[in-house]
């Protein structure tokens, strides 16, 4: 009888090893299949996979420098409205593009200019405007951010060159859906021409 309660407790002691061997493997298995997952999502953590014609590309997402974006709106935005041609379809083409980055006060200015024959001067005149963006400076206290634009425009004409200087101010507001006509999803707002006048002409 005696010999039966050893073997029994030396049974139980036997399960009861096997059992704590068994749960610790368990854990460990665990332990390395939740290490080896996080490893795995963070080195694919930022990346996105774009379909661009039946071609699987990989888009790395990284975090937006705000400051630097807005300068390149701002900057695309007026590069579009004031570099001009002698070409009705390229002066409304590029006019189409600034209008797509600003809300109502810029169509507003396209409109005064347009009343003013400023557009039909340029295409009966072939003369031809380019603009060249000095710096751009921003308040990034408070949304929407207030900027203000310096450049230099180049009015050139058949017998002279005016260079003006321009001055506009304005706020971008951040925020809307990025698209092909507003990469960045900006919109710049309340803008307005605070200085617009020549400072050099030379003839031809």
């Amino acid at each position: 009888m005696f010999t039966k309660m050893k073997n029994i407790d030396a049974a139980f002691r036997y399960i009861r090893i096997f059992s704590l061997v068994f749960l610790a493997s368990c854990v460990s298995i665990s332990c390395f299949i939740i290490y080896i997952s996080n490893r795995e999502i963070n080195k694919f953590r930022g990346k996105v996979y774009v379909l661009i014609n039946g071609k699987l590309v990989e888009a790395i997402a990284m975090d937006r420098n705000v400051p630097v974006e807005l300068r390149d709106h701002i900057s695309t935005f007026h590069l579009f409205f004031f570099t001009l041609s002698p070409d009705e379809k390229a002066v409304k083409q590029n006019i189409t593009k600034a209008l797509y980055l600003a809300d109502e006060s810029a169509k507003r200015e396209y409109e005064n200019l347009k009343e003013a024959g400023y557009y039909t001067n340029i295409i009966a005149g072939n003369i031809s405007q380019s603009l060249k963006i000095d710096s751009i400076s921003l308040d990034m206290n408070k949304s929407p951010y207030y900027f203000r634009c310096y450049a230099k425009q180049i009015i050139t004409r058949t017998t002279s060159e005016v260079t003006r200087n321009l001055i506009t101010e304005g706020y971008v507001r951040t925020g809307l859906t990025q698209s092909d006509n507003n990469a960045h999803g900006y919109l710049i707002e309340k803008w307005r021409v605070i200085e617009n006048r020549d400072i050099k002409q030379e003839i031809r």
